[in-house]
C-alpha cells in the first residue's frame, strides 16, 4: 500500500465537527458499545483517540489509557504507514478490552494497536470509532462518511502566542462550501 497524501478529494467533501456533535456522538457510541460488550478496560488511540476513548471511558465508568500508534509525517505531506511507539499498559493482561480511535479508514492503525493489544496478553479485544471513513469496519462506529473529518479540537493549532487553523487542514477549510 503506498503512502496517503492529507488532501481533500473534491467528491469526499469535508465534514467539520463541533463540540455538541462530538459530544453526542460519543455518549451514542458508548451506549451502542454498553449494549453489545462489556470492557474492564478502555484504550485510546493517541493522539487523537485519546479524546474519544477518555469520553466512552467515562460514560462506561471503567479504566482508561492510552497507546500511541502513529503515523509521520514526511517533508512533502505524505503520510507514512503508522508504527506502535512505547509499550501496551501491562494491566490488559486477561482483560477484555475496548480500543478506541478518532477515525478510521483503511484500518491499519487500529489493526497495529489490536494486534499490539493481543500480544500483551488481552483476553479480548473489540475497535471502536468516532467516524468510519473507509473501507474497515471496526465492531462499533459512531457515524459512516466518506468526508475528510475536521475534529473540534484539530481545527485549530497553537503558533507562536496565537490560535490559527490547522495548516493541514487550512485548503480544505478555505475551500468548502
Amino acid at each position: 500500500m503506498s503512502p496517503r497524501r492529507f488532501d481533500v478529494e473534491p467528491t469526499r467533501g469535508l465534514f467539520e465537527v463541533d463540540w455538541p456533535l462530538f459530544g453526542e456522538l460519543s455518549r451514542a457510541l458508548a451506549l451502542r458499545v454498553a449494549r453489545a460488550y462489556d470492557p474492564e478496560i478502555v484504550i485510546g488511540i493517541a493522539t487523537a483517540g485519546v479524546v474519544p476513548g477518555a469520553v466512552i471511558a467515562a460514560i462506561l465508568d471503567r479504566e482508561f489509557h492510552s497507546i500511541v500508534v502513529s503515523r509521520r509525517f514526511r517533508s512533502d505531506k505524505v503520510r507514512e504507514r503508522p508504527s506502535v511507539f512505547g509499550e501496551v499498559p501491562a494491566v490488559v493482561l486477561d482483560r477484555r478490552v475496548l480500543v478506541v480511535d478518532e477515525t478510521c479508514d483503511s484500518g491499519d492503525t487500529i489493526r497495529l494497536a489490536v494486534a499490539a493489544i493481543f500480544g500483551a496478553g488481552a483476553r479480548e479485544v473489540r475497535t471502536a470509532v468516532a467516524f468510519r471513513t473507509g473501507p474497515y469496519e471496526p465492531d462499533f462506529h459512531g457515524l459512516a462518511t466518506e468526508s475528510m473529518i475536521v475534529l473540534p479540537w484539530d481545527r485549530e493549532v497553537l503558533m507562536g502566542s496565537e490560535l490559527v487553523i490547522n495548516p493541514m487542514y487550512a485548503d480544505a477549510l478555505k475551500n468548502a462550501p
